[in-house]
């Protein structure tokens, strides 16, 4: 027994360290539809309803598949399904291009905006990350005008140290954290070596969507892997998987996490991949 003012002062410490004195699950799971994108091409409303009928309720976009903004919202309606993010690419941040896709992103519902990805010849060019914080800072003031949060998505290079100082940390560094979050890939950050721990403690709270997605080993050259080399070891969550999910979401308070999305990049069968993880989530407490 402890008495009132010893458990105030413990829970007062957790609330400030991320610890958790209970067991808590994942009650909402979201999906990345990039996991289904040929099915996504063929049958668009079809494969939203596959993907409500294992469970998911939120879902992140990759592409509308030619869908105007209105349709895609109806037929999110029509599933039972919640979009809070979609992936858009790097040349739809520029100035002349940016506000039909914020316009869109309204329609549809969305809160987040994620860049995925920098294209390899550009991220070879001098200086190119301290450009790429100055368009995150530029696209996430205009998407905060509109209501919209800006964040990036990592893949397992940005943990390769350009100049002596790894982008991400550059990144994290030079972007507003205001204006530009972190979709931080549980699975790259583990390929490239690093822990998620370290930066949910240097950065609490900049994190507010992460992805779910299974590794099963660590490619010798960490972040400087050719990234195809690393897609043969991605898994499903929880199956031939290295990622400690219970340590990571344990602090998913300190990080800032809202939305929980499973992917997988190269699933021999996208349905099943995706009822695995799900039912590995869900039974999951940390």
């Amino acid at each position: 027994m402890i008495d009132r003012r010893t458990f105030i002062a413990a829970m007062s410490a957790a609330a400030v360290s991320g610890t958790r004195f209970y067991a808590t699950k994942v009650d909402r799971l979201g999906m990345q539809l990039y996991t289904v994108r040929a099915d996504m091409e063929k049958d668009f409303e079809g494969t939203l309803a596959k993907v409500a009928a294992i469970g998911y309720r939120e879902v992140e976009f990759a592409g509308y598949f030619k869908r105007t903004p209105e349709q895609v919202r109806d037929a999110l309606k029509k599933a039972g399904l919640t979009a809070p993010a979609a992936h858009v690419d790097y040349p739809s941040l520029a100035p002349d291009k940016l506000p039909a896709v914020l316009e869109s992103a309204r329609t549809i519902g969305h809160r987040f905006l994620v860049n995925p990805w920098i294209d390899e010849p550009l991220r070879k060019e001098p200086d190119i990350w301290k450009r790429v914080a100055e368009t995150f800072n530029r696209a996430g003031e205009a998407a905060s005008k509109a209501g919209i949060q800006f964040a990036y998505h990592n893949h397992h290079f940005e943990f390769a140290p350009v100049d002596g100082k790894l982008p991400y940390d550059l990144l994290l560094e030079q972007c507003d954290p205001a204006l530009v979050k972190m979709e931080l890939d549980l699975c790259w950050i583990t390929a490239a070596g690093r822990d998620p721990l370290e930066y949910f403690k240097k950065y609490p709270g900049r994190f507010p969507l992460v992805h779910v997605k299974g590794l099963a080993k660590k490619p010798d050259a960490g972040g400087a892997a050719p990234i195809q080399s690393i897609m043969p070891d991605i898994t499903d969550v929880g199956t031939r998987d290295i990622v400690d999910w219970r340590r990571i979401f344990a602090q998913s308070r300190l990080a800032g996490i809202q939305h929980y999305l499973v992917e997988h990049d190269v699933p021999k069968d996208p349905y099943a991949s995706l009822k695995a993880s799900y039912t590995y989530l869900k039974q999951l407490d940390f």
